[in-house]
């Protein structure tokens, strides 16, 4: 029988993040858009909610930037397959720019600069669910992950996140966007693995 020093036991074991099926992790953070990279200073940036009604309601980049911000840090899932878990965020809570809307809408149809779009229900994007992102790591989102202000909706694939925000469309028929259009799931929840129609 061996010697077993009191105290003794076994080599410590590094803990394996919980990743959503089919996904392997990455420090990097890659870069994946559907077009070109569009280039919006923020003095030309505007963002609009326009209700199912026709009501817009309009903040330019001092008035998004004068509301209150919040800093997250949440994982990020590509329907690609690559998660980076802890990223650090800082943006303005859609519940704070939704405060004032009114709507009996339930789906939501996301525009950016460059003419993409997405879809999601309008519940997706409330209850501190979803952000319009202005900081990434500390630093001015760069035009290549989405800057000057992305979407980000963290519990659901990074498709749904739309770079280069423009505006949300409250919609009471649910409409798909860019991605839904040609083949990928309409709701994209990376736990149920929901890549592609069908799945």
């Amino acid at each position: 029988m061996g010697i077993v020093s009191r105290g003794f036991s076994g080599r410590r074991r590094t803990a394996v993040p919980e990743l959503p099926p089919g996904q392997y992790l990455t420090e990097d953070f890659p870069v994946l858009s559907a077009g070109p990279t569009p280039r919006v200073t923020p003095d030309a940036w505007e963002f609009t909610v326009t209700t199912e009604t026709g009501t817009a309601h309009r903040w330019d980049w001092a008035a998004l930037r004068s509301l209150p911000t919040q800093r997250f840090t949440v994982d990020l899932h590509c329907v690609t397959k690559w998660s980076k878990l802890g990223t650090a965020w800082e943006g303005v809570s859609l519940d704070t720019l939704f405060a004032d809307v009114e709507s009996t809408a339930e789906y939501a149809l996301v525009h950016s600069y460059g003419g993409y779009t997405t879809n999601l229900p309008l519940e997706d994007l409330l209850d501190g669910k979803a952000w319009i992102a202005v900081k990434y790591d500390g630093e001015d989102l760069d035009a290549e992950h989405g800057g000057p202000a992305r979407l980000l909706v963290p519990h659901l694939y990074l498709w749904k996140s739309a770079k280069w925000v423009r505006g949300i469309q409250l919609l009471n028929d649910d409409e798909p966007g860019f991605w839904e259009s040609v083949g990928y799931h309409n709701y994209g929840d990376p736990w149920r693995e929901q890549r592609y129609w069908g799945d």
